[in-house]
């Protein structure tokens, strides 16, 4: 079992949180993921394939199959799966996406800063709303060939010195450092209307900036990042990252409620729900240092989904 995690470069520190490199076999099954507010980068170095599916009742073109369960702790009903090379942008997301724990087996990938992707592709906007697209549709032959050339590396770090080096050469826009402010300051809990009124900007063409460069609207890149701070607060870590907080077993959530900004405890398992697809006492993250990923009961097996 390999797991290593690598700061990037000054050169991509604008852009990039982390670089990473796991091997670390999971049980057969699925993990819902939780959105953080930005996009990632990845490469299944096991099998050429990303398989997602759909996981909320508001996606348009979902097919629910019988056998899963709808309750709080479980599945929900079987979505329409969905298949791409094994080399993926997935976007800055506003709801959880249903991975394949065999495409986690094995991975390189780089988990970008809120707004740092768009360094990289173009048109940003269109592009970081997406759940998951094939890196070759954006990057042609490069993108084709990175799996190819992170396989042919012998050692994690020898991976991680191509993979940065990729990155360095893609870079196509410098980062833009009003929309990298807002990020910060909507990160910590500023309210959308106070930052717009610090930009300068007009509230039509502050809101289109900030998508370009991150995905998501303001409001929804506030209401994302809140759940984090408090997925954060759950797991015992505070906003510098050391233990402590309330621990996911305390069970406290109305207090959390207050201390986070929410009008009440029913918001916020209004708004723990729809990012998370459980409500907070049936939150259990793979650990709690994986605290996105969700593992998630099936019970169907894998030959009765439908690819499309």
């Amino acid at each position: 079992m390999v797991s290593l995690f690598r700061e990037p470069s000054p050169v991509l520190a604008p852009f990039v949180d982390v670089l990473w490199y796991i091997d670390e076999p999971l049980p057969p099954g699925r993990e819902r993921t939780i959105p953080t507010g930005a996009a990632q980068l990845v490469v299944n170095l096991h099998e050429d394939t990303l398989r997602w599916f759909d996981s909320d009742h508001h996606d348009v073109h979902h097919r629910e199959e019988p056998g899963h369960d709808d309750e709080d702790g479980g599945a929900r009903a079987v979505r329409a799966a969905h298949r791409t090379s094994g080399s993926g942008l997935i976007g800055a997301l506003t709801r959880p996406l249903i991975i394949d724990n065999a495409d986690q087996r094995a991975t390189v990938g780089v988990a970008f800063r809120p707004g740092g992707a768009a360094a990289f592709f173009h048109p940003p906007a269109n592009v970081l709303a997406e759940p998951v697209i094939a890196l070759d549709s954006l990057w042609g032959r490069d993108g084709a060939v990175l799996r190819e050339r992170l396989l042919e590396q012998r050692t994690p770090e020898s991976a991680l010195q191509v993979f940065e080096s990729v990155l360095l050469q893609r870079v196509v826009s410098a980062p833009d450092s009003l929309v990298g402010k807002a990020v910060e300051r909507l990160s910590t809990g500023a309210r959308v209307d106070e930052v717009v009124d610090w930009s300068g900007l007009t509230s039509t063409t502050f809101n289109r900036r900030f998508r370009s460069a991150v995905g998501l609207n303001p409001k929804a890149f506030a209401r994302v990042r809140r759940l984090q701070r408090v997925l954060r607060a759950v797991n015992g870590y505070d906003d510098a990252g050391a233990g402590g907080g309330h621990g996911a077993g305390d069970g406290d959530w109305s207090t959390v409620a207050v201390e986070h900004g929410y009008y009440d405890q029913a918001h916020l398992i209004n708004e723990f729900r729809m990012f998370t697809g459980v409500t907070p006492t049936a939150y259990r993250p793979r650990s709690p240092g994986a605290s996105n990923h969700l593992p998630l009961p099936s019970r169907l097996p894998p030959s009765a989904d439908h690819e499309h």
